[in-house]
């Protein structure tokens, strides 16, 4: 894969995606594991090779070492002894040795030889995964608090438009919100046919390979039903007793504790987010009730097709996902009978964000500014829809277009 990216690097199909450039160099060098995990096929290794690109820049005398768990060639590096072995065979005497492992939790005990690496000062050691849980609070103990975790999401809309050289205009949104935000899919044909293959090809491999492998899943069949019922309600509020309602609708039964187990699983693949519900008046999380949306557009429109009655989960699906790219913990307001859409709180930062398609009648402005209305403190207040343009303010709520908001690199001011 290495020789892969140098191949197209040379060719200038390469992008660096500098906000995870910015976010993991301050980093480089230091007896810390860097560890970058997200979906599969988000881009993961390509930001590590861009890094390694950059680093050897400045240093040529730098060795890599590199593991990719996807090739067979690393198929007898299976648990942490055979991972130090090869490493202690690769490691050039003398020099800085990059270490790169991707799909490190394929390693049984992986952990055991990370630790052993960070006290070498000859390595950097960085590594990447698909799953949620690899960082558990076992993990974390075991390195005492020496490793810095980055998290790495598909293509924002910006990067989106500089990866397919698109002006930012609607059309240009539609696209997005319609395919998605994988980074490969630049480089097939701008055919929406194969396009979709490759995202249902990838939705399969995350399927089979991040959840039925790896959490023994039996009843494939139900774990398809329930994918497919969360991609048609995305943005509702729902728990595993009102979803397990649901399907007994559908001649479908599971018990509500099995249906939760499930919706970790794939939590754990990173193949959807959770929106908790955050209670307004009593400063508190509710026990039951929460949302959730697709981390990539795409892969939720291969489930269930892309249909303008959908817009509005799409939107807020997009506004969601935008949130937790720039770094805010996302919650939905529930204060009674009103609902704000999504609360996102960073260091001392919140904002409340009210998502939907068009301000088109005077009771979509009186539900929409009206909500956030309700909300009395001073953090930032906004309504985002797909409206042509925004308007400037409405008793001190912001109104902006998805467009807009989707291009801020930032929320602050």
């Amino acid at each position: 894969m290495i020789k892969t990216f140098w191949d197209l690097e040379n060719r200038g199909l390469i992008l660096s995606r500098e906000l995870y450039q910015r976010k993991i160099k301050p980093f480089a060098g230091q007896n810390l594991v860097k560890v970058l995990t997200g979906q599969r096929r988000v881009g993961k290794s390509y930001i590590l090779y861009q890094l390694m690109k950059d680093l050897r820049e400045k240093d040529p005398s730098m060795h890599v070492i590199y593991i990719d768990k996807e090739d067979m060639a690393f198929d007898l590096i299976r648990n942490a002894q055979d991972l130090d072995e090869y490493v202690k065979k690769e490691t050039q005497n003398g020099v800085q040795n990059i270490i790169i492992i991707d799909e490190v939790q394929e390693i049984e005990h992986f952990e055991k030889a990370l630790r052993s690496f960070i006290l070498n000062p000859a390595f950097d050691v960085y590594c990447t995964g698909s799953n949620a849980n690899l960082l558990s609070s076992d993990l974390a103990s075991l390195l005492g608090g020496r490793y810095i975790e980055i998290r790495v999401f598909g293509l924002g809309y910006l990067e989106f438009l500089q990866f397919n050289r698109l002006e930012n205009h609607q059309d240009s949104l539609l696209r997005y919100l319609r395919i998605g935000g994988m980074p490969h899919l630049h480089r097939l044909p701008q055919d929406e046919e194969i396009q979709f293959e490759y995202l249902r090809n990838l939705l399969n491999t995350i399927l089979y390979k991040d959840i039925v492998r790896r959490f023994g899943i039996r009843n494939i069949r139900f774990l398809d039903q329930l994918i497919r019922f969360l991609a048609s309600h995305c943005g509702s509020i729902f728990s595993a007793n009102s979803i397990s309602d649901f399907l007994k609708s559908q001649h479908i039964r599971m018990a509500p504790n099995q249906i939760q187990v499930y919706v970790e699983h794939l939590l754990s693949a990173f193949l959807i987010g959770r929106s908790e519900r955050y209670d307004l008046s009593g400063k508190r999380i509710f026990e039951f009730g929460e949302k959730y949306y697709f981390e990539d557009l795409g892969l939720r429109n291969t489930l269930v097709g892309f249909k303008t009655s959908d817009i509005n989960q799409l939107i807020e699906n997009a506004v969601f996902n935008h949130l937790q790219m720039l770094g805010y913990q996302v919650t939905t307001g529930q204060s009674g009978k009103v609902e704000v859409d999504f609360i996102g709180e960073k260091k001392n930062e919140k904002i409340y964000i009210q998502a939907t398609y068009l301000l088109e009648s005077a009771s979509t402005v009186m539900r929409e500014f009206g909500n956030l209305l309700s909300i009395k403190d001073n953090h930032p207040k906004w309504v985002v829809s797909m409206d042509p343009q925004g308007t400037s303010s409405y008793e001190g709520i912001k109104h902006i277009t998805l467009r807009e908001f989707l291009s801020k690199e930032s929320l602050e001011g």
